[in-house]
């Protein structure tokens, strides 16, 4: 059962092949038994899972489902899920029992899927390589001695394995689509707006932006379907209809207009991923698209312009764990001024005490202007490419990642290369576009991701091309030794 697709399993259920408490059990037992050489899950909530599978299979009998009713799937550890514990990978808040549940959540309970647990991930979404993790790393399903990619690791490990069907993930910078790719598995980061933020805890505000990691684009095409819309509790959430999205995963790509942004394929790209990405495109030529060259030339500015935004926003958002009102408290503090250092010391890691550090120096007085301010108008410029390239093509298509999944270690005690992980899914986020990384190939035996990038709301689009490009190729099918 573990080797089919979401839409595959949902007619499954509804065939009567198997139930969902069946279905259920047999993910919990390959967590059981297989996560142990990936640490993919922070928290497996085996009992409420079979619950919720029961109460899946009477909804089924009932002739009521939805699309997902009895699909298990997994929650990124940022998501708030009620009476069960909400840490984001930190210290800060190893001890929280979240009282809500976040919005996503809770689309995607009333849907009828059925949670197994919370995957890990990098601090607070803080990394690109899911080691910043008071859990330790995730360790990627193709080779362990790689990276699965962050901040959701937990997310793309736990797919790519098998050991859950559909995750949620989050995207402030790519932290969807880069695990994604390096993993080998369908992610999508949605325009920003699209999914409510409420309940999903905050990094930086302006770019987070939360999406579903799944083997396929049909799959995601379902996921993103229970996962979107309109949610007054988020100030950021956009008040617009959701379309189907499966409805047009089948149309044909004939005369769509790709565009290849030349700064893409610059020097810093490994020579192996671009002979991937330039197959992709070929095959995208066979289906009838036409490519051409387009320009982003401030999209070079994208990785220092996220690296004030983002740590300007952190700091802010990070400054209510205190150790006062909930999470990590140090013992015996002296005084008030004690409490919240030493609170804050210990319940924090090193890349978030970075992070907090940098923005707050960015946001003082004296430097807001000529840091925070400077960054927001290099991120209005990023926005102007992007436009003026829209006007020329349909969708933009590029590698996700630079390199292939780097070795644990490897990049961990050097923040700035590690940064450059990033360097192509950053200026998406800063824009508030839509993006997703598929499967396209391999170099050296690990997975390479290509990223398709649309115009606002234009997730069905995405979501299209990206299955014409699946229904051609099989990369999305293949899988890790091991984990079949």
């Amino acid at each position: 059962m573990h080797n089919k697709t979401i839409a595959e399993l949902a007619a499954g259920l509804r065939a009567g092949e198997f139930s969902s408490e069946e279905l259920t059990q047999a993910y919990l037992d390959r967590i059981e038994r297989l996560d142990a050489s990936l640490n993919s899950f922070i928290t497996v909530t085996a009992d409420a899972a079979l619950q919720a599978a029961r109460a899946a299979d009477a909804r089924l009998a009932r002739g009521d489902a939805a699309p997902l009713t009895g699909i298990p799937i997994a929650h990124k550890d940022i998501f708030c899920t009620k009476g069960v514990r909400t840490s984001c990978g930190s210290r800060m808040l190893d001890n929280f029992i979240a009282p809500y549940n976040a919005t996503v959540a809770e689309k995607l309970a009333a849907a009828g899927a059925v949670m197994l647990g919370k995957t890990n991930m990098d601090e607070f979404a803080m990394g690109s390589s899911n080691e910043t993790s008071f859990y330790g790393p995730v360790c990627n399903p193709w080779n362990t001695g790689t990276v699965p990619g962050g901040s959701s690791g937990g997310s793309a490990a736990a797919v790519a394995a098998h050991l859950t069907p559909a995750a949620t993930g989050t995207d402030t910078g790519g932290s969807i689509r880069q695990p994604a790719a390096l993993c080998g598995i369908t992610g999508l980061k949605p325009t920003y707006g699209r999914v409510s933020r409420y309940g999903m805890i905050a990094f930086a505000s302006s770019l987070d932006q939360g999406g579903p990691m799944a083997r396929s684009a049909e799959d995601a095409a379902l996921m993103l379907a229970a996962m979107a819309g309109f949610d007054p509790k988020d100030s950021t959430s956009v008040d617009q209809p959701v379309p189907d999205y499966s409805r047009a995963l089948n149309d044909s790509v004939e005369g769509l207009k790709i565009g290849l942004p030349k700064e893409f394929f610059d020097q810093g790209l490994d020579s192996g991923v671009a002979r991937v990405i330039e197959a992709a495109v070929d095959e995208f030529k066979k289906l009838g698209a036409e490519v051409c060259e387009v320009s982003l030339p401030n999209s070079g500015l994208s990785v220092p312009t996220y690296y004030v935004v983002a740590p300007a926003e952190c700091s802010s958002n990070l400054s209510r764990f205190d150790g006062v009102r909930f999470g990590y408290r140090c013992e015996n503090p002296v005084d008030l001024e004690d409490l919240y250092k030493r609170s804050r010391g210990e319940g924090f890691g090193a890349e978030v005490k970075r992070r907090i550090m940098i923005g707050t120096y960015a946001l003082s007085a004296g430097y807001y202007d000529a840091y925070y301010l400077k960054a927001q108008q290099i991120r209005r410029l990023i926005s102007d490419d992007f436009r003026q390239a829209f006007e020329r093509v349909d969708v933009i298509v590029g590698p996700t990642t630079p390199t292939p999944a780097f070795k644990l270690g490897e990049k961990f005690n050097d923040p700035v290369t590690m940064y450059l992980s990033d360097i192509f899914t950053i200026a998406c986020n800063l824009a508030g576009l839509p993006g997703m990384s598929v499967p396209a190939g391999f170099v050296n035996g690990l997975p390479v991701g290509l990223q398709i990038i649309g115009n606002y709301f234009a997730e069905d689009r995405l979501l299209n091309v990206a299955h014409r490009y699946q229904q051609v190729t099989d990369w999305h099918q293949r899988q890790p030794s091991g984990y079949e």
